[in-house]
């Protein structure tokens, strides 16, 4: 019995972390990611103005994974009719059960230029290449343009902007957002204190307002163009390369067939009440826990040769706890119907970072990443 992890993020590290404590020894888990290290993605846009936090965010899977067998590789394709994961390279792995958990990579919609000049901002080569644009322009008092206002381009937004202030610079950071509000698919208090945030931070906010295409030199904006030294796009999501880009929907259990899951940033998620889940790492956590019960609960049944009969899944239902973002020095976030910033706001900011590292064994860069926030 062999059950396969692809993506070693949010919801497969912590489903594979699940699955070791509940699997009987009999079946063999895999997980496969391209890096041999978790990396916690809502801290990356830190490591644009303080490098130091790259250490706090990344840590060796083989740290905290105890039996699962990991392969550092690219998953290339999956075959769900065969049972099959096709990696780069040539190698091949068959499944009883697998969970597609490859995260989601920067969509640029084939907007002319965007993806040739825009920085994304998924992996820390990433944030490092924003870092060293984003210096080379302060250095020229020069502009900063980011493309996409969800949570992470309004972050990176806001540590543009401190940067700037750490260096002395008049870096002009403008953030551009197609829909009318920054952050537009959570609450409108969160949003309107992110706006705010943003506001004092002195990053110019423009919503309503559509990249059409950039060159080297300027974002545009159909006949308006917008000069810039360093160009961000967190404009969208697409699949991972393995599913053609595609994100494919699942639904209560959380299953695209009897013994294939999506999980996290992968899949589009319609949780148990019909209700859409917002991309992002709470999601994936919480998904990952439901999927580990109904992995294992299948696992158990073929294992005992139920004759065909399928045991119950456990549904997926989505709460949202509340929405937090860092913008800069600041940090707005939300709990029930209440909005915190300021200080208590960045506590909590830092809680939930040290709190993932916690829970999968990394304490020790839980209490760093605590200090690099509170500092």
């Amino acid at each position: 019995m062999r059950v396969v992890v692809l993506g070693a993020g949010y919801a497969g590290l912590t489903l594979a972390r699940r699955l070791e404590r509940r699997l009987p020894e009999t079946a063999d888990i895999v997980i496969v990611d391209e890096s041999d290290s978790h990396l916690v993605q809502h801290e990356l846009h830190r490591v644009v103005r303080y490098p130091s936090v790259a250490d706090a965010i990344t840590v060796p899977l083989d740290e905290v994974l105890d039996r699962a067998t990991i392969r550092t590789a690219r998953v290339e394709r999956l075959d769900r009719d065969e049972r099959r994961v096709h990696l780069a390279g040539g190698d091949a792995i068959d499944y009883d059960y697998a969970a597609v958990c490859l995260g989601a990579e920067t969509a640029f919609y084939d907007l002319p230029g965007v993806a040739e000049h825009g920085l994304p901002l998924k992996r820390l080569d990433h944030a490092r290449a924003v870092r060293d644009a984003a210096l080379d322009a302060c250095d020229a008092d020069g502009r900063a343009v980011v493309g996409g206002a969800g949570l992470s381009g309004v972050q990176v937004a806001g540590e543009l902007a401190a940067l700037a202030d750490d260096e002395d610079a008049a870096l002009d950071v403008t953030l551009l957002e197609q829909q009318p509000t920054v952050a537009p698919a959570f609450p409108e208090a969160f949003q309107t204190a992110v706006r705010d945030a943003l506001d004092a931070a002195g990053v110019t906010v423009r919503t309503g307002t559509s990249v059409s295409g950039a060159t080297a030199e300027a974002v545009e904006l159909g006949d308006e163009t917008i000069p810039y030294d360093v160009f961000v796009w967190t404009g969208g999501i697409r699949g991972p390369d393995a599913t053609d880009g595609d994100r494919p929907v699942v639904r209560r259990d959380l299953r695209l067939d009897d013994h294939t899951f999506a999980v996290g940033d992968a899949a589009r998620v319609v949780d148990a009440d019909g209700e859409a889940v917002p991309a992002s790492a709470a999601a994936a956590i919480r998904e990952a826990r439901v999927a580990a019960t109904n992995i294992d609960r299948l696992v158990r049944a073929s294992l005992a040769d139920a004759d065909g009969f399928e045991p119950r899944l456990d549904p997926f239902r989505f709460d949202a706890p509340g929405w937090i973002a860092s913008v800069g020095d600041d940090a707005v976030a939300t709990v029930g119907p209440k909005v915190f910033t300021g200080a208590a706001a960045r506590a909590m900011k830092a809680s939930v970072g040290a709190g993932h590292l916690s829970s999968i064994g990394a304490v020790s860069r839980a209490a760093e990443l605590v200090t690099e926030e509170l500092g």
